[in-house]
């Protein structure tokens, strides 16, 4: 049986634990709050700190710088030397420059080992629901599909992943750019929660909240409205909880969509993963959604 290697960047946001246990291998974003110092995420940053820190210094606005050339090089080559197939997912294009690195260390490994075989993939994606793809392509992998089919069915489920999420103001989507993509809350009061839901490597404004517990109620309301449209039926799709800092408030959220979930999807104890850094330089501290994703080997899939 051929090895197949499944790679990520670090904006797929799945704790060590399940990394580890899928074999996956995680090339990490860096993280500054000085602009001058850069930390790798969780290899020398861990996520709990890095929040910590924006809820201590409000007024300091973190940086992510992304994944060398060099970075994808060092994990690209053992899988080279071994000769085992890679399959690499990578955060949305539209967001960050971290497909271009992989993609010019796989033509690095080329001219080193012709022979080897890397697929990068731009997973439309982003963070708990790039964990979320990256984990039905181990599926895949564990399922006995070859290297080919993989990456064939890989992009077929793509265009499925949504994440609809709010966050607690919009100060750092204005401090990082992001602003400008959600179109209708720019000269909104900072304390307004906005409703945003991603899809196909885009973010688009899904609505205003004045509270908290509203836009929480409009998330699960945009989650249904999905859920409606493609007809989903027990069984077909992954799904999971995403969250910043508060990881009691994301409890309390998991608990409110429990019914919906276990009578929609079929999934009895949702997953619930912590955003990283990546995204939540964008976000500030109090992102909080979800992250819905078509299950590889559906027997539909194909249809």
């Amino acid at each position: 049986m051929e090895k197949i290697q499944i790679i990520s960047d670090g904006s797929l946001d799945l704790p060590r634990e399940i990394t580890a246990r899928h074999d996956i291998k995680v090339v990490p974003f860096y993280v500054s709050f000085d602009g001058v110092t850069y930390q790798k995420e969780i290899d020398e940053l861990d996520i709990r700190d890095f929040y910590q820190k924006m809820i201590d210094h409000p007024g300091v606005y973190p940086k992510t710088s992304m994944p060398s050339v060099d970075d994808y090089y060092q994990v690209f080559r053992p899988a080279a030397e071994e000769g085992a197939a890679v399959i690499c997912v990578c955060i949305t294009s539209r967001f960050s420059g971290s497909m271009q690195s992989a993609c010019t260390a796989r033509d690095m490994i080329y001219e080193d080992w012709p022979g080897a075989r890397i697929t990068v993939i731009d997973a439309t994606v982003n963070t708990v629901l790039q964990g979320l793809y990256v984990l039905e392509i181990c599926r895949m992998r564990d399922l006995g599909l070859d290297y080919e089919s993989i990456a064939e069915r890989a992009l077929s489920i793509r265009e499925s992943g949504r994440i609809f999420f709010t966050i607690g103001d919009i100060s750092y989507l204005k401090h990082g750019g992001r602003i400008g993509k959600l179109a209708g809350i720019a000269g909104s009061a900072l304390k307004i929660r906005p409703l945003i839901t991603l899809r196909e490597g885009e973010i688009f404004s899904s609505g205003l909240a004045r509270s908290r517990a509203r836009s929480l109620q409009k998330v699960i309301r945009l989650l249904e409205d999905y859920m409606d449209e493609r007809r989903v039926q027990p069984g077909e799709y992954s799904f999971a909880v995403g969250y910043g800092y508060d990881y009691e408030e994301a409890c309390r959220f998991r608990e409110q969509l429990r019914d919906l979930v276990r009578e929609r999807l079929g999934i009895s104890e949702p997953g619930i993963y912590q955003i990283g850094a990546t995204i939540g330089v964008h976000t500030g501290p109090h992102p909080l959604g979800v992250g819905i994703i078509k299950r590889s080997d559906w027997k539909g899939w194909e249809k």
